[in-house]
């Protein structure tokens, strides 16, 4: 391992998340193009592109597809994005959606239904209200009521949300906000890596605020090398590496240690609960996906971090998920678990 790559490695690092050590050799191989996309970075890393494409056209190209994901389609903050209009929706009138926001959405759901509500795009309220959100209800100073968390809970559901796939039409069934933070990152790399794949890009390793994809290999056919962040909110380090067998795989995290607040010597995560409406109250400090899709990975994480140690793991079995936990001890160590669908990348 080139253990003194780490200074560079952790600007790939966004919030948390596997990521890779870069590599750039003398002979330029590795095309690089980044900027700013969805409230974060994005950085692509290219190798072998054919030498009939324009690099100036694909970094026209590579904005053009992140500002119609971002502000055309997924943003809660552009008012005229396609999110922000179903948000202001009448309720129970149908909405027209575009393939995208379908997309993302009916795999939205079949997340929830997988992890029985661990998961729900419907949880602006409760985030606000514990003082997480863009709009916190309250300063972290107070915690919310019983009744205000009951409130907010009328409004949480992904049940609320009907799709009709035949007629691409959405309907509210009772007034939510709908925030796809938990996925869009996700979704957007795996469109990015559509995009390459289309125009004959072979190796690449792509990340957008953390959320990952990479195919192929580095230059000199060397496997690109994710690392997993030690979940500690202090300087970050690695805790575990992993081996990406040129395999394309997407990866995403979720963790504790960025976001939450103490009071009282208690703590409180930024992950809430959906079905309680409160902070997740687990063990659980960090987890790790591995998929071939980046938005399925990146809710699948989330909703790892809500459901626990035990039941995560259970899940990540029964459906033969690649995943990896860091968990808190008694002691306040860490101590890691995977699935055993893991275990390929973690043989070197």
């Amino acid at each position: 391992m080139r253990w003194r790559s780490f200074s560079i490695f952790i600007i790939f690092l966004a919030i948390l998340l596997a990521t890779s050590f870069p590599f750039t050799d003398d002979e330029g191989e590795i095309e690089q193009f980044s900027g700013l996309t969805m409230g974060t970075s994005y950085r692509f890393q290219l190798v072998g592109i054919p030498v009939e494409l324009s690099l100036k056209l694909i970094a026209e190209e590579i904005k053009v597809l992140l500002m119609d994901l971002d502000s055309g389609i997924f943003s809660t903050y552009a008012p005229d994005s396609e999110l922000s209009q179903l948000n202001r929706h009448v309720v129970s009138l149908p909405f027209e959606a575009s393939p995208e926001l379908m997309e993302v959405l009916l795999l939205a759901q079949e997340i929830s239904v997988l992890t029985n509500g661990a998961f729900d795009i419907t949880v602006g309220p409760l985030v606000n209200l514990w003082g997480f959100g863009p709009n916190p209800e309250i300063s972290r100073n107070n915690l919310p009521t019983g009744a205000a968390i009951e409130d907010a809970l009328q409004h949480v559901g992904y049940n609320y949300l009907s799709i009709d796939v035949v007629h691409s039409q959405l309907k509210k069934n009772s007034d939510i906000f709908i925030d796809l933070s938990g996925i869009a990152k996700g979704y957007a790399v795996d469109r990015m890596g559509k995009y390459f794949d289309s125009i004959g890009i072979e190796n690449y390793f792509l990340e957008i605020g953390g959320e990952l994809k990479m195919k192929g290999f580095k230059p000199g056919n060397e496997n690109w090398i994710p690392a997993i962040e030690t979940p500690q909110d202090t300087v970050p380090e690695i805790y575990e590496v992993m081996n990406s067998r040129g395999k394309t795989i997407a990866i995403a995290g979720s963790g504790d240690y960025r976001n939450y607040f103490k009071q009282n010597g208690e703590r409180f995560s930024h992950e809430i609960d959906p079905r309680n409406g409160r902070p997740a109250a687990n063990d659980l400090a960090a987890a790790y996906v591995v998929d071939s899709s980046t938005a399925r990975a990146d809710a699948l994480a989330t909703a790892y971090m809500v459901l626990g140690l035990e039941d995560a793991s259970a899940l990540a079995e029964y459906t033969g998920q690649a995943a990896y936990f860091i968990y808190r001890e008694e002691s306040g160590d860490f101590a890691d678990q995977h699935s055993n669908a893991f275990n390929d990348y973690l043989d070197f």
